[in-house]
């Protein structure tokens, strides 16, 4: 009886051990389900850098070929840029060396001309000096005298009336033209149209104050060096003789066209009124 209670004592599980096993398991499963999730976490991070580093490498290759691609197609450039170089190079040489030649050959030709001009130079001289005889001299005084001659005709040739200054009056513009060629006065043409309308001739101021047309008479005001004048009922080519201050021949205004409404004609004036006049403007400033 005794043997028989303690067997049946012996067979006899805790009430512990149960449960324990179960948290076991439980605790196992667990862990088997962690570890396979972070399994697939880590194949799946695999599979993404992995997917990377190929996307990576790729670019890296294309990066790769293009730089290839750019140093060859320098490294042409560079050549063909050697090339060239050394044509221009070449082609400078030869410039440099004509250019060397033609300097040379420009001062041997500037010596050239140089001397070609001294010597005409001197032949010139030498034929004027030659040339400049008194036979020469002889033909120049003939000359001379030939242009006196022939001005003394031209002025016998004119057949003008003179003033009683002793002034020729010219009736038109080819008389005054040939007066002017004398040399002796200069003459300034007018035409004055309408009256008490003051004009500017040469250093006097004319102005028309009536015509009597039919006797070819004009009235006019003449104003000079700030002096007013008038002159009445004067004839077509009547002088109006006046003397500016410091100077002894008279200057004349000749009116030689009288028409309805208008006069014209000329100044005359000396030149050695002229002299006179600058020199004392210059003596007064």
């Amino acid at each position: 009886m005794a043997d028989e209670r303690i067997v049946e004592g012996q067979t006899e599980s805790p009430a512990w051990m149960l449960p324990a096993v179960i948290v076991l398991g439980l605790i196992a499963v667990g862990g088997l389900a962690v570890g396979w999730s972070a399994s697939s976490k880590l194949d799946g991070t695999q599979q993404t850098v992995a997917a990377q580093l190929k996307t990576t490498q790729q670019a890296v290759q294309q990066d790769m070929s293009s730089l290839k691609d750019r140093l060859a197609q320098d490294e042409k450039t560079n050549a063909d840029l050697q090339g060239d170089l050394k044509v221009v190079t070449d082609k400078l040489k030869i410039t440099q060396g004509q250019l060397k030649k033609a300097r040379q050959e420009a001062v041997k030709l500037n010596d050239a001309t140089t001397e070609k001009v001294t010597a005409l130079d001197t032949s010139v001289h030498s034929e004027l000096a030659t040339k400049a005889t008194s036979d020469d001299v002889k033909v120049v005084d003939t000359k001379v005298v030939g242009v006196k001659t022939d001005l003394d005709a031209t002025r016998e040739d004119l057949k003008m009336a003179r003033s009683e200054m002793g002034t020729l009056i010219a009736r038109n513009h080819d008389e005054i033209d040939q007066l002017r060629r004398l040399g002796e006065r200069d003459y300034v043409e007018f035409t004055i149209v309408g009256r008490n309308k003051p004009q500017k001739v040469g250093n006097v101021t004319v102005e028309l104050k009536g015509i009597n047309e039919k006797r070819n008479q004009f009235s006019a005001a003449v104003t000079i060096e700030d002096k007013r004048f008038e002159k009445k009922n004067r004839a077509m080519n009547e002088p109006i003789f006046f003397y500016l201050s410091g100077t002894h021949i008279p200057e004349e205004i000749v009116v030689n066209k009288v028409g309805k409404n208008a006069i014209s004609g000329y100044l005359s004036v000396p030149k050695a009124n002229s002299t006179t006049a600058a020199a004392a403007t210059k003596s007064g400033n």
